[in-house]
């Protein structure tokens, strides 16, 4: 048996009234989820545990098996291992966004929050702009490490864990009540906008209608995670597909192998046939047991409120991932289940996560799991199947409940 887990990043949502009262995963066209919730088990799982900040680390370190209440120790540690930022005991990683703040406003305390991504700025250009922010920075205390995209990442020696406001938190919001308590970091803040807008990148980034990336965002602060190994634990060689550091970091710490996909860049126009065909080559001629693909797409949309944008994700999920790895598994003729899931609710009208239960949908190639429902946040609930737990449902997945 091979096993296959389909992450929609943020893919739940609230019914919309633009699409009479259903939700973009209910509105959205997936005729390859739908031909697989007609045998599927569908059912509600609880992936942030109570008390829990509601993010795709906390989110994913369960989906994948590992409780959060004992594993977690902070987002960017986690963002370090797949950087290769090296840490010690006594060090605190944390994630640096080059976000996009408003410029018409002197006082930066005043200034509002514009886009937490940076128009999704690409990995080339970033590193660019945290070389500028670098050289004025770097030093035995911050160690500055260029991640993916808008995601950076800095090493702080003896650091504190702070508690630091993810951006996506406050998009549209004046910054001043969010800004650190700590004075260096509020400092590199502040002085991070004077060197960024200033930027000849971002001056051309302005000129073509782009967001600038004006400013550097600190925030998820952790100490050094140990995570078990997966293939102690499962008894499963597993591969991870992401394009994102958060989930390549679970995966090193977890002793799963990374699968570098060209053109994956965790946006909208991502390379979902690459990932697709990855996760059936690692599963048909590679030897692994288990894939996990994750796509960042639904919820960067959801960040965006953007309506569209997120039932268009959700559809290439479906057509350009979904699809390709069930018609290439079933030609195989290999029995497989195959899990499809959010990792948490990213709503269009907040714009950040929520710490709802999500919709899961699982299959298996040899049996009859369901009673054709269709599989969207309506049909979960009334199901009447709820996991509380919700690290528990890598178990339900590899059956060994």
């Amino acid at each position: 048996m091979k096993y296959i887990v389909i992450l929609g990043d943020g893919m739940a949502d609230e019914p919309q009234e633009a699409l009479g009262g259903r939700t973009p995963l209910e509105a959205a066209r997936t005729p390859a989820m739908d031909a697989l919730a007609a045998r599927a088990q569908i059912g509600l799982l609880q992936t942030i545990p109570e008390g829990m900040s509601p993010g795709s680390d906390t989110a994913n370190l369960a989906v994948l098996g590992y409780d959060p209440r004992r594993f977690y120790t902070g987002r960017s540690p986690l963002e370090a291992l797949s950087i290769g930022a090296p840490m010690k005991e006594t060090d605190v990683a944390l994630r640096c966004n080059l976000v996009t703040l408003s410029e018409k406003e002197d006082c930066y305390e005043e200034k509002h929050l514009i886009d937490h991504s940076s128009d999704e700025i690409s990995t080339q250009d970033a590193a660019i702009l945290l070389d500028a922010v670098r050289q004025e920075f770097q030093s035995e205390v911050y160690q500055f490490y260029t991640g993916t995209s808008y995601r950076h990442c800095v090493i702080w020696a003896q650091g504190e864990r702070a508690e630091l406001e993810p951006p996506h938190d406050h998009l549209t919001e004046k910054i001043g009540p969010y800004l650190p308590q700590n004075t260096e970091l509020c400092d590199m803040m502040k002085r991070s906008y004077e060197i960024l807008a200033a930027h000849p990148l971002n001056l051309a980034r302005k000129e073509q209608g782009l967001h600038p990336a004006n400013g550097c965002w600190f925030w998820g602060a952790g100490t050094k995670p140990a995570l078990v190994s997966f293939s102690q634990k499962y008894g499963k060689k597993g591969v991870m597909i992401s394009a994102v550091d958060l989930l390549k970091g679970i995966a090193v710490g977890a002793g799963m192998r990374n699968v570098f996909v060209p053109g994956a860049n965790g946006g909208l126009h991502t390379n979902y046939e690459g990932k697709a065909q990855a996760a059936v080559d690692a599963l048909l001629k590679e030897g692994a047991d288990f894939v996990y693909v994750h796509l960042e797409g639904p919820d960067e949309m959801g960040h965006q409120g953007s309506l569209e944008r997120k039932m268009q994700a959700i559809e290439y999920l479906d057509d350009r991932v979904i699809r390709i790895i069930r018609e290439q598994m079933d030609a195989s003729g290999e029995p497989y289940r195959m899990l499809i899931l959010p990792d948490h609710p990213t709503p269009i009208r907040l714009r950040t996560h929520t710490g709802d239960p999500v919709p899961y949908l699982l299959y298996d190639s040899t049996k009859q799991l369901g009673e054709g429902r269709s599989y969207c946040e309506k049909t979960a609930k009334e199901s009447g199947i709820f996991q509380k737990e919700g690290y528990r449902i890598m178990d339900v997945l590899l059956e060994q409940e």
